[in-house]
């Protein structure tokens, strides 16, 4: 701060409680080594600001406008001794936290001065600047991977009776149905969405951006539900009412829904051709970020089809697009690839590594994602023969998957567990993981295929 910000910063805080402005403009003046000459200007006579001070005029706001500027302060401090309102001033720190969350990576300083804002706001009965810092500390939470926190903080927000609508804050609805799904409770999240989008209808029929957006949103939650069939009904109705003025971000979601509602369901050629859709239109968007995420959706359709080569080839082009410091559930997906691939592959001790890694940047946090990478775990272990560590990883990964509401990839793992126990003569404990995979979805076609 500079040496003139820190004069008028101690010149804000010193004045008394019952100083005039009279006095005020005097101390003022003085501090900053100026003579009442030197403060005067046309229609403000040095005679006038003479009597302004000794309490015997009232300044005009011609001439409250004119002294403030020379004197650094605004009109009202110069004025009433008060710089701005309570309510003002929280206003101002509150938009100031809100915009460091958005430029900056460190979000402890924004996370700090929202915890004040939110402290005095509850204590001064200011339901709005606590209502938005409730909002700004829940995406802060879920940013940081603390679901259980996040929602806590969102649906204390949203019982205000002030609480913005969907289609004004859709980052604040979409943050808390993802962080219900990522508790485990598709269901609480289908309920958001579903909500979310009942409300966009009525409130704003013709913005269709908006409508897809929650429509798109829905779908991931249905299909972690495992209900694929209003899953792929929602988002296919949300796509045959977007016209030709819809943002490519919006037909890119779009895509991206119908890719992974295909992934789940088996239907990895489908899949491709969604995701091609998708890559096609980001390519002429410049977001690299999505982008990636895209490369790694792509990168993941094509390990279920053991396609080597295509599968490098994505994994290649996620990583260039991250760059050096991507997001722990960006670098984790990318680690969860490399290592499937690697198994592919043959490569047990890549495998296992990159699997390792991908556990060490997820933490304790993205429950699905983690399952994930204990399955290519127990694949990597699995492959150097490590008999005891793969069976405790498969049991992992089928437990994760199935609490976070990946039901075709538990499935998936539990099949593999099977087969692998089976191979190492333990046929007694592969029979009854056999029926869970059963349980949980696994068809004949796909035990046929992992048996080939």
């Amino acid at each position: 701060m500079s040496e003139e910000a820190l004069m008028i910063r101690i010149s804000v805080t010193e004045g008394s409680a019952t100083e005039g402005v009279g006095a005020r403009l005097k101390r003022l003046r003085l501090q900053r080594g100026l003579s009442q000459r030197d403060l005067s200007s046309p229609g403000v006579s040095y005679a006038y600001i003479s009597r302004i001070e000794a309490g015997a005029r009232t300044p005009s706001v011609k001439a409250l406008r004119k002294l403030s500027q020379k004197l650094g302060v605004s009109v009202e401090y110069l004025e009433t001794g008060r710089d701005i309102r309570d309510v003002d001033d929280r206003e101002l720190r509150l938009a100031d936290a809100e915009l460091e969350l958005r430029l900056t990576d460190d979000v402890s300083a924004a996370e700090e001065k929202l915890v004040q804002v939110l402290d005095e706001s509850l204590a001064a009965g200011d339901s709005i600047s606590s209502m938005r810092a409730r909002i700004a500390l829940g995406l802060v939470s879920s940013q940081r991977g603390h679901h259980l926190e996040a929602v806590e903080r969102l649906e204390a927000a949203l019982a205000d009776e002030a609480a913005p609508p969907p289609h004004l804050r859709p980052d604040l609805y979409t943050t808390l149905g993802q962080s219900y799904a990522a508790l485990g409770a598709p269901d609480r999240a289908v309920r958001v969405f579903e909500d979310c989008l009942e409300r966009v209808r009525d409130a704003v029929p013709d913005d269709k951006t908006v409508e897809i957006r929650y429509a798109t949103f829905l779908s991931y939650a249905l299909t972690d539900a495992a209900q694929y069939e209003r899953a792929a009904t929602v988002v296919r109705e949300a796509l045959a009412s977007a016209d030709d003025q819809t943002d490519p971000y919006t037909r890119v979601r779009l895509y991206w829904s119908l890719a992974r509602l295909n992934v789940v369901e088996g239907r990895s050629g489908e899949a491709l051709e969604y995701i091609r859709s998708a890559i096609a239109l980001l390519k002429a968007t410049d977001d690299t970020l999505t982008l990636a995420r895209a490369y790694l959706l792509s990168a993941g359709v094509e390990l279920r089809q053991a396609s080597a080569d295509s599968a490098r080839h994505q994994l290649e082009s996620a990583e260039r697009l991250l760059g050096a410091t991507p997001e722990p559930a960006d670098l984790g997906m990318l680690r969860i690839g490399q290592s499937r691939l690697a198994a592919l592959e043959g490569d047990a001790n890549i495998a296992v590594d990159r699997a390792r890694q991908a556990l060490s940047t997820l933490g304790d946090f993205h429950g699905g994602e983690q399952g994930t990478a204990v399955h290519a775990l127990a694949r990597g272990l699995a492959l150097q023969g490590e008999v005891t560590g793969a069976d405790d990883a498969y049991r992992r990964a089928v437990d994760l998957l199935t609490v976070h509401g990946r039901r075709s990839d538990a499935g998936e793992a539990a099949l593999e567990w099977a087969n692998f126990l089976s191979e190492h003569g333990r046929e007694d404990e592969a029979e009854p993981i056999l029926r869970r995979a059963y349980d949980l979805g696994v068809d004949a076609e796909t035990q046929a295929a992992h048996n080939r």
